[in-house]
């Protein structure tokens, strides 16, 4: 009977034993069960990172940033010295045209206010032409002409047709009174037969230019004359030239007969001209 009952009370402590050390077990498997149903339903687990660690990382990558681009500076690359003193003389050069081209205007447009408010009485004319003294030992191949910078009279010709007229007209018609230039470029190839085949292997080039002045009332009268200059002693590549001649009268009134008024002539030689003379190969 003792024995039954002391046997009893074992198996109840051992029972009793059993059910304490099951119970944190199963508080275990309730905790990870309620973290499994929290993952499930996507809530957002808990990190051990402070945000200022987070934080942390943003001064150090903006540093870098202005490090890469103090780094790389845009930097323009250096003028050469010669490619500089090129380039100012070019745009001197450029600024010299266009101030001279300014003046003109500046004369030109003065010019005829005046003459639009004073009604134009008689008006200023110019009367230009060419005239080709050269001898048969030159035959002229072309002729250019330009009256205050705009082309009138442009023919290039190796035929002898424009070496056979003597005299060209190149301008006539009103013009605003002032100042004016004519520039003028000759070119000429020597011509021969015989002994004298050999100047057919020169070409000459005669470039020229001059200034005239027209008042109001006046008509001017300007022959661009092409000559030999010096005697038979004179070389050949020294003789191509130009000269001019002037006459200046007053402007026949419009519906008259034309009267001729005071007149007065002006010739000149070569103004500002010069000549290049080169060979070439024989016909």
């Amino acid at each position: 009977m003792r024995l039954s009952v002391a046997l009893l009370v074992a198996v109840v402590t051992a029972l009793w034993c059993a059910v304490g050390y099951a119970q944190p077990d199963a508080s275990e498997e309730s905790g990870s069960a309620r973290s499994a149903e929290s993952t499930a339903a996507g809530e957002p687990e808990s990190t051990s990172e402070s945000p200022s660690a987070a934080k942390s990382d943003e001064p150090e990558a903006h540093g870098e940033t202005s490090a890469e681009a103090s780094e790389s500076p845009t930097t323009t690359p250096a003028m050469d010295g010669a490619t500089y003193v090129v380039r100012m003389r070019d745009l001197a050069q450029r600024i010299d045209e266009l101030k001279e081209q300014i003046r003109r205007s500046h004369t030109r447009l003065s010019l005829l206010s005046d003459t639009i408010l004073s009604g134009g009485v008689g008006g200023a004319r110019a009367e230009i032409a060419f005239v080709n003294d050269m001898s048969s030992a030159f035959r002229l191949t072309k002729a250019l002409f330009v009256l205050d910078g705009a082309v009138q009279y442009n023919k290039e010709d190796e035929t002898g047709a424009l070496a056979g007229q003597k005299t060209i007209p190149i301008f006539s018609g009103s013009i605003p009174p002032g100042d004016h230039t004519v520039q003028v470029l000759l070119k000429l190839q020597g011509y021969g037969y015989g002994v004298f085949s050999y100047l057919r292997g020169y070409n000459f080039e005669v470039k020229s230019s001059t200034s005239f002045t027209v008042t109001e009332g006046k008509t001017i009268e300007l022959k661009v004359i092409a000559w030999e200059k010096g005697g038979v002693t004179t070389p050949l590549e020294d003789r191509p030239d130009v000269r001019y001649k002037e006459l200046l009268k007053s402007t026949p009134a419009p519906g008259g007969s034309g009267g001729s008024g005071g007149t007065s002539a002006k010739p000149r030689s070569n103004v500002g001209g010069s000549l290049s003379a080169g060979t070439s190969g024989g016909k």
